[in-house]
């Protein structure tokens, strides 16, 4: 308990004061900071430096990242029609396209029709596009979903759809060309009309 008395005492005292001690008439130990003049038995009492500590730095404050903008996002993205594998027997060739997507186009989105992975035809609001005069053989189809900035943010699987239509010469065959088809239909070029024959009847030079 003198222990504790004395260690509360130093702690309230100032660093550079002397302490003495001495017993008084009731048999205490007394502490003071101020010589006694009644008191001839008090001891001046060596004290030890007392051990210090920096205070910790304050805490950096943390930046607040402002949250990151975030485009709305689409579940799934499909071309709804023709069904993969699709077999054209167009003889023009012609070939309509719808798409879906969940959730629906959102504000200043647009669709976007890839045929063998180059843009068909120019981007807009509806799920719908129509293609011409596709070639004879295998073509890949895929929809995209682009942003106000027209950057893609979505893209459907691609899946193939086989164009069946007759060739030229079959057309030909089953049409043969005549004096006003050529320079008309695809399988009458010009460079195969014949030469028009002349109504002059031959005269010979005498």
């Amino acid at each position: 308990m003198r222990h504790l008395l004395l260690s509360l005492c130093l702690l309230a005292l100032p660093a550079a004061a002397e302490i003495y001690s001495y017993v008084d008439g009731q048999g205490n130990r007394v502490f003071t900071d101020r010589p006694p003049q009644n008191q001839p038995q008090a001891k001046s009492l060596e004290l030890h430096p007392t051990n210090g500590m920096q205070a910790p730095p304050p805490p950096v404050p943390k930046q607040v990242q402002p949250p990151k903008e975030t485009t709305a996002g689409y579940r799934w993205l499909r071309i709804a029609s023709p069904e993969p594998d699709f077999t054209l027997r167009n003889g023009e060739g012609n070939l309509t396209v719808t798409a879906e997507s969940e959730p629906a186009l959102q504000p200043g989105h647009r669709y976007r029709l890839l045929l063998d992975g180059q843009p068909a035809d120019q981007a807009g609001s509806a799920p719908l596009f129509s293609l011409t005069n596709l070639d004879r053989g295998t073509h890949r189809l895929a929809v995209e979903i682009l942003d106000a900035n027209g950057h893609p943010l979505e893209r459907s699987p691609e899946q193939e759809v086989h164009v069946k239509r007759p060739s030229l010469a079959q057309k030909r065959l089953v049409r043969p060309c005549q004096q006003n088809d050529y320079g008309v239909r695809p399988e009458c070029p010009l460079s195969d009309k014949p030469a028009e024959k002349s109504d002059i009847p031959y005269v010979p030079f005498i």
